[in-house]
């Protein structure tokens, strides 16, 4: 463990998280998901290796929808202000994947990778320097 603390929460303060632990994954992903929940081009994320060690108050609401990989993600997010905060994998129930402008600082996300660049469009252009996947990372 660095010492850092990654804590943040939806934008009227309901849920809130933090945890202690390190990303294993900083990624952009520009599946159809998330450009539609984002409303933009792309989401981005800090997934995490164990939910357990991420510590959330507040309850969120959530659903369901099968990613362009065929498995479930079940996605969190605020039922008061409608704030997207996290998701967690069916398939991976143990990871869990906070969506970065929901950092307290947004600035200590630090992508290591673009997926699905397959779905990207032209007007949505992620840094260069970002290693790019058609689709998800292989292994």
């Amino acid at each position: 463990m660095s010492g850092k603390t990654y804590k943040g929460g939806c934008a009227c303060g309901a849920i809130r998280y933090e945890t202690s632990s390190e990303p294993i994954f900083e990624n952009h992903c520009q599946c159809r998901d998330c450009q539609k929940r984002s409303g933009t081009g792309h989401g981005s994320y800090l997934t995490f290796p164990q939910r357990a060690d991420v510590r959330i108050t507040g309850t969120a609401s959530q659903w369901s929808v099968v990613a362009d990989s065929g498995n479930d993600k079940i996605h969190a997010f605020c039922p008061t202000c409608g704030t997207p905060v996290y998701l967690t994998f069916a398939a991976m129930p143990e990871l869990i994947a906070i969506h970065a402008t929901s950092l307290d600082d947004p600035g200590q996300f630090n992508p290591q990778a673009l997926t699905y660049s397959i779905r990207g469009h032209a007007w949505d252009a992620i840094d260069p320097a970002v290693q790019k996947f058609e689709r998800m990372v292989p292994g």
